[in-house]
């Protein structure tokens, strides 16, 4: 993550130096690279297409085809999958407008289980197309792509095992740690109990508004005991929610 945070702080003089800029559309991303765009100027589009000026490299061990290109199941474990075989990396609507969707050149970015990758907002689509566009040419790291690998877990897996999910989330429910609030009575953790204060009172107080119950604030990891009410209106919600 530091090598994330520190790539974001170099991005605006790398886009200002001249070596990357920003695409209107995810269509302009062609096989045929610059030339294929006549040079055109930059300047941000409204779906907010990323454009990555980088040589294309030798075939990556993918599934490819001319509309849509997948990546191998290592990608969730491995530590390279391949060289890198794209110049864009871009951000566009899906076909059905529900959503955003990668695209690598004029290919759009699927799964390992070869599903298409659609996204529910396009910062996130941008931000996973960022991770694509920091790729080297003589590899693909999935290791410094978190945002890729949670969203393919969160579209892929959880799904399958969301009854399971919800199980292990609702027997943590009592010990998770916005209801744990560090002693006010001490000078060493005084400190810490006013920013728990400032940061976590008003997630209980939503929690208070929007399910009807006031969570229960201890001091001790060990948990406490939420109100039946609370415990069974979170997890109706979580049973019910749309995937």
């Amino acid at each position: 993550m530091a090598t994330l945070a520190a790539r974001r702080r170099l991005l605006p003089r790398w886009v200002a130096g001249g070596r990357g800029r920003l695409l209107g559309t995810a269509a302009e991303a062609s096989p045929g690279g610059e030339e294929a765009r006549g040079g055109g100027g930059g300047g941000g589009g409204s779906d907010g297409a990323i454009y990555v000026k980088k040589p294309a490299a030798a075939a990556a061990v993918t599934t490819r085809d001319e509309t849509s290109v997948a990546m191998p199941t290592s990608f969730m474990t491995g530590s390279v999958v391949g060289k890198r075989f794209y110049r864009d990396a871009t951000v566009r609507r899906a076909d059905d407008g529900n959503g955003w969707t990668v695209m690598l050149d004029y290919r759009t970015l699927k799964s390992p289980a070869k599903r298409p990758l659609k996204l529910p907002s396009r910062s996130l689509a941008m931000a996973i197309a960022a991770e694509w566009e920091y790729q080297e040419s003589d590899g693909i790291r999935p290791f410094t792509m978190p945002l890729m690998k949670l969203a393919c877990t969160a579209l892929e897996r959880v799904p399958l095992t969301r009854a399971k999910v919800i199980d292990n989330l609702m027997k943590k429910f009592h010990q998770d740690l916005v209801f744990c609030r560090s002693p006010a009575d001490s000078e060493l953790t005084i400190g810490v109990h006013q920013k728990q204060k400032e940061k976590i009172d008003p997630i209980l107080d939503w929690v208070n508004t929007e399910f009807g119950f006031k969570p229960v604030v201890y001091t001790t990891f060990l948990g406490g005991k939420q109100d039946e009410g609370l415990t069974k209106a979170v997890e109706t919600l979580f049973v019910s929610k749309v995937v």
